[in-house]
């Protein structure tokens, strides 16, 4: 089959990355944003958590990250008006050099954005028809049709059974290799549905849902990122600083949670995650599973 060419065309990127940040209001009381203080907002997406940061004080300034152009070329003419109250920087968040600067509060709100989601060609989602892509930073050669039609049958069942927690990780891989290549994400999802039991391919989600989840994070080294920006980041906070994560999904959650608990460098101020309230989650469907958890930095003697 030769290469199918799907128009990638984002004159009108802009107007369709579109995302709707969660938690807002609770993030705002979690970051204790204050006037005059300097914040970093990690994965700024279309900036509505920055701009909530910038309204809540005077004289706030906020570094914003990320590693996708899209988002940041919206980000930056979403947030336009507060002139040089943000800086920008692109890249991973893991790679920032925090050991340059102090921050008062630092902030991400983790995996893929409603707008990843929503610009088709992106390949995020399998409801569309789009090439297989899934990268985040699109300078990066790693793309979900390298990982499904050259991998082996055992790296691919093992990607699927501890990104995707998806328990027919071995048969899924079996039928991918057996019918590759694949092109775009809709054949991807068929050759995965009709790989399962009929039970399971009827089920709750649509059975493509965990694999696809396990790809993005493979494509875009989520966890190993989180990892790392969750051992360098506590450094650039100032005493009193505080450090937020909103997490979507388990594995992120138990990353997320142990880090702040294991940290000599931070004091956890959530016990349990704060979720979105019933209204929120009316509004916005795509916020039930959110999780937001925050923790604070010590002192020395503090530590001691």
């Amino acid at each position: 089959m030769a290469d199918l060419e799907i128009s990638t065309d984002t004159s009108d990127q802009q107007v369709r990355f579109l995302h709707v940040p969660v938690l807002q209001k609770e993030t705002i009381a979690a970051l204790a944003v204050r006037p005059g203080g300097r914040y970093l907002d990690a994965t700024v997406g279309a900036g509505g958590h920055t701009r909530s940061i910038l309204e809540a004080a005077a004289d706030t300034h906020v570094t914003a990250i990320d590693r996708d152009d899209m988002a940041l070329e919206t980000a930056k003419a979403n947030l336009a008006d507060y002139g040089d109250r943000v800086t920008f920087w692109r890249g991973n968040f893991a790679e920032f050099p925090y050991e340059d600067e102090r921050f008062d509060g630092i902030l991400a709100d983790l995996g893929v954005s409603s707008g990843q989601f929503d610009v088709v060609e992106r390949g995020f989602s399998f409801r569309h028809e789009a090439p297989l892509d899934m990268r985040m930073d699109r300078r990066q050669e790693l793309t979900a049709a390298e990982i499904i039609n050259h991998w082996d049958e055992t790296d691919l069942a093992n990607v699927f059974y501890h990104y995707g927690e998806e328990r027919l990780s071995r048969r899924i891989a079996r039928a991918i290799v057996a019918r590759r290549p694949f092109y775009t994400t809709v054949a991807l999802a068929e050759a995965i549905a009709g790989s399962v039991p009929r039970r399971y391919r009827y089920g709750r989600i649509h059975p493509a849902t965990r694999v696809f989840q396990a790809l993005r994070i493979a494509v875009n080294r989520e966890l190993d990122s989180l990892e790392q920006w969750l051992d360098r980041a506590p450094r650039a906070l100032n005493v009193g600083g505080r450090i937020a994560a909103i997490d979507f999904h388990s594995l992120e959650d138990r990353i997320v949670k142990h880090r702040f608990r294991d940290s000599s460098e931070l004091k956890v101020l959530t016990k349990k995650p704060i979720v979105p309230q019933p209204e929120e989650r009316a509004a916005n469907p795509r916020s039930r599973s959110a999780k937001l958890r925050f923790a604070e930095r010590v002192s020395p003697e503090e530590r001691s």
